[in-house]
């Protein structure tokens, strides 16, 4: 994490391309931007929902949850979420990480603990802020991120205090690596796993690196007002991780509300509602 702060991260030449998809409220294109972190430059895919009208309106960029790269079609992953925004005069920005759809491969990926994945985010918001083709009100951009995207937001507003102005992480990953390490990739018994085994060690055999590479101690840096919106019926993110990520927050000095609703971790029948009070806390925030 602390190499992630001290970096300098990059964003611009958002190239806007293809339509996807035209509705009475909003248009969609594929895009592509330049993420540039030190000497390292990757072009990242994504999709961009517009809305109809002159701007310059407020916007989200969308972190999402994972999604093995191989299967991982561009734009995947926060559709529902992409469109909702654009319908309420958000411009939404969804981020096909690094190895995902048309972005750059980085075969550091594997072992990097998602630190790239937020990279690619904090360039986003810079890409945007850059672009003369988007019509972004560069003072009101929130992020948003879902599950394992919750996690990369997260590391984002570390790594890039100030930012945005808002941020909003839906059934989070915990805060702690070690947790999810646990709860997601000691039992592959995979290559990945493996990769990261040897790169780093197990958390119970190096637990000062694998603090060092959590969010949690690092909560401090950030300066932005966070919404955690989690399911109690979630059993993929466990509950307790939203209440210890927020209880870090408060103690850290973070401005943070957590928002429970009676749903599971993919949210079917608390989603317009958790949509609606996301959007409000957005719309107050970004002001």
């Amino acid at each position: 994490m602390a190499a992630l702060a001290a970096a300098e991260h990059i964003g611009d030449r958002l190239r806007v391309g293809t339509v996807r998809e035209r509705t009475a409220t909003y248009t969609s294109y594929d895009v592509t931007y330049r993420a540039r972190t030190g000497p390292q430059t990757l072009t990242i895919s994504g999709v961009l929902n517009v809305p109809s009208g002159r701007g310059p309106f407020p916007a989200v960029v969308l972190a999402h949850g994972y999604i093995d790269p191989a299967v991982y079609d561009r734009g995947q992953g926060m559709t529902r979420e992409r469109g909702v925004l654009a319908s309420r005069g958000y411009i939404a920005l969804h981020v096909d990480y690094r190895g995902h759809a048309e972005s750059t491969d980085d075969p550091r990926s594997d072992t990097d603990l998602r630190l790239g994945y937020s990279a690619d985010v904090v360039a986003a918001v810079k890409a945007l802020r850059a672009s003369r083709q988007v019509p972004v009100d560069d003072d009101r951009i929130a992020l948003m991120g879902r599950s394992m995207g919750g996690g990369v937001v997260m590391k984002a507003l570390i790594a890039e205090p100030g930012l945005v102005q808002a941020a909003s992480l839906w059934a989070s990953v915990s805060s702690l690596e070690g947790e999810n390490f646990d709860q997601f990739i000691r039992d592959d018994r995979d290559a990945r796993q493996s990769a990261i085994v040897r790169a780093h060690g197990l958390p119970e055999q190096r637990p000062a690196f694998w603090r060092a590479a959590s969010a949690r101690p690092y909560l401090d840096r950030i300066t932005e007002p966070v919404l955690i919106v989690h399911g109690r019926f979630d059993d993929i993110c466990p509950p307790r991780w939203a209440r210890a990520t927020q209880a870090a927050m408060r103690r850290a000095g973070v401005d943070s509300t957590l928002e429970w609703y009676d749903d599971g971790h993919a949210f079917g029948p608390a989603f317009d509602a958790g949509m609606d009070r996301t959007i409000r806390y957005f719309d107050r925030r970004l002001g």
